[in-house]
């Protein structure tokens, strides 16, 4: 071979070789914290998603996922460490991360929408205006808008309607709950959800609200007697990403991420509308119990009087508190939300 041959094939070897360099320099480094890692199911279903991020996505990324306790990051921080870039992704309790921005839990106002449907509704009339608040306020964009599922009643004592929740000191996480609770005689004690256990063994609060499915992962009825199943609201969580991470990215792969956090949105989706009727009839010794830990709690009927009122309270109390919290920061706060999620539900904020 001569010589001038053997240095052109050499120098394409060189260029080869920086490319595959460029090629993996291109790739980018995500810092990810997911839920509480007692959110069992929710945890493995976020872990084996970002896992697999760069393959499902064929966006080159480099995941570092760890659940939020882990880490040690609070909920009600989450949004304010989201805009500072300490993380990339963040998966936000929108209901605690509120405190910041009561715009935010426009979306899952308590007593409004406390069936997945009505839900789902309320969340895809809402998103677009979510998103562009987050991306104004907070240096984020919205990946993905998910359920726990609905959030209902766990009390260490017994417990047969809304009346006996007078005087217990229950567990809350949004604004509008504590307002619902307050409004039915109950005092809100404000705890993210890696703190309740202790305080419901403890006697710190005497009930408890969260979804079946969380409430069973984080062995809530170790502690607790009484199940009532009355829907108060759908906790929304998303996931959040940072918006100069986000901008790093080309078009193109912006467009595949979100694609596949699409995916893991109706993964989330489906984790909330079939996984809480197994965790509920697990929770309080059925049969049928497939994949949830067992329990034998005691299962409250709940009275059609009860679900009419929550639905007056969010009219009459809960509405009203937030529209007067929210159009104090945003003037335009209630008529944004009367365009979306009202217009969508047939509801007003007067």
């Amino acid at each position: 071979m001569s010589t001038k041959k053997k240095l052109t094939m050499w120098i394409a070897a060189l260029v080869c070789g920086a490319g595959f360099a460029a090629s993996a320099q291109a790739a980018q480094n995500l810092r990810v914290t997911g839920n509480f890692s007692q959110n069992v199911k929710h945890v493995a279903v976020e872990s084996a998603f970002f896992e697999n991020l760069a393959e499902k996505s064929g966006v080159a990324v480099n995941v570092n996922y760890n659940p939020m306790d882990v880490v040690g990051v609070r909920a009600p921080d989450a949004l304010r460490m989201l805009r500072s870039g300490a993380f990339d992704v963040m998966s936000v309790q929108i209901g605690m991360a509120s405190r910041d921005d009561p715009f935010f839990e426009g979306i899952d106002v308590v007593g409004v929408a406390t069936d997945m449907d009505s839900l789902r509704v309320a969340v895809d009339a809402y998103r677009e205006a979510f998103d562009q608040r987050l991306q104004s306020r907070f240096n984020a964009k919205v990946l993905s808008l998910w359920p726990f599922g609905p959030q209902v009643f766990f009390c260490n004592q017994p417990i047969a309607s809304l009346e006996d929740m007078r005087g217990l000191r229950v567990r809350t996480f949004t604004p509008t709950m504590s307002a619902l609770l307050e409004h039915f005689g109950a005092t809100p004690v404000t705890l993210q959800f890696s703190e309740v256990y202790t305080a419901l063994q403890r006697g710190v609060a005497s009930c408890g609200v969260t979804s079946p499915t969380s409430s069973n992962s984080g062995s809530w009825p170790e502690v607790t007697t009484h199940f009532l199943p009355l829907a108060v609201s759908g906790s929304v969580q998303g996931h959040f990403i940072n918006l100069d991470t986000w901008n790093r990215f080309s078009p193109e792969e912006q467009a595949k991420l979100e694609a596949t956090f699409r995916e893991l949105e109706a993964a989330l989706w489906d984790v909330a509308l079939q996984a809480n009727g197994d965790a509920t009839v697990c929770s309080t010794g059925g049969a049928d119990c497939k994949e949830h830990k067992a329990f034998n709690m005691t299962l409250v009927e709940v009275s059609e009087e009860d679900r009419q009122r929550v639905k007056d309270a969010a009219q009459s109390v809960t509405l009203p508190i937030w529209a007067k919290t929210c159009n104090a920061v945003d003037p335009q706060c209630s008529a944004t939300w009367n365009d979306t999620v009202g217009k969508a539900l047939g509801l007003t904020i007067e």
